[in-house]
């Protein structure tokens, strides 16, 4: 059985004055997933405080950056108009979804929100300590900063690197270093025709 409360719609909804949309479900045994979407990202801490004064644990924080859709054909006479995201958020390929993953006794919630390239996000790591790593991990990796994090430094990659290292493709052959993997291959041939 679900202890997510009964009005929690609209305690999320007082809460995001922008908006809301929020879809669950529940499987047999009564564990409820839901998914609550923020029409503006500026909606979050208050969110989240609500969030903490229901008992909520904060699990984990993922972001993905979404494909662009494409528009539909225009009409004619009529101007195309790229599709959006619930909130205004623009569905050009580079825009973030920012989900925070929160657990209440064995339920799930999951605030979404939306985050231009290059934007920014405010910090749960007043309400939540475990937000650290997650907003820096993804600060380091990602176009996004988040706002009043107490400590922005880098968690793994070398500050020699530029930002949002995980936003540009790497060829193949750079990964790998495909000039040692081709003399490393010449070698064998090499070493191979010796030993006929």
């Amino acid at each position: 059985m679900s202890v997510l409360p009964d009005n929690i719609e609209s305690s999320l909804a007082c809460a995001a004055p922008s908006g809301i949309q929020l879809t669950s479900t529940s499987n047999a045994k009564g564990v409820c997933s839901s998914w609550c979407t923020l029409a503006d990202k500026d909606d979050l801490l208050s969110v989240a405080k609500l969030m903490k004064s229901m008992g909520a644990r904060l699990s984990t924080i993922t972001i993905l950056q979404p494909k662009a859709k494409s528009a539909p054909p225009a009409k004619e006479d009529e101007t195309p108009v790229a599709p959006t995201f619930f909130g205004g958020t623009a569905t050009d390929g580079k825009t973030f979804e920012i989900d925070y993953h929160f657990d209440i006794d064995g339920d799930t919630l999951t605030l979404v929100v939306h985050v231009p390239y290059g934007g920014d996000v405010q910090s749960l790591t007043t309400l939540f300590r475990c937000a650290d790593w997650p907003e820096r991990e993804l600060m380091e990796l990602y176009s996004v900063v988040v706002r009043g994090h107490p400590d922005p430094r880098r968690l793994f990659i070398d500050p020699g690197i530029e930002n949002a290292v995980l936003e540009r493709l790497i060829p193949f052959s750079t990964l790998v270093n495909s000039a040692t993997t081709k003399g490393l291959w010449e070698k064998i041939l090499a070493n191979k025709g010796s030993q006929s």
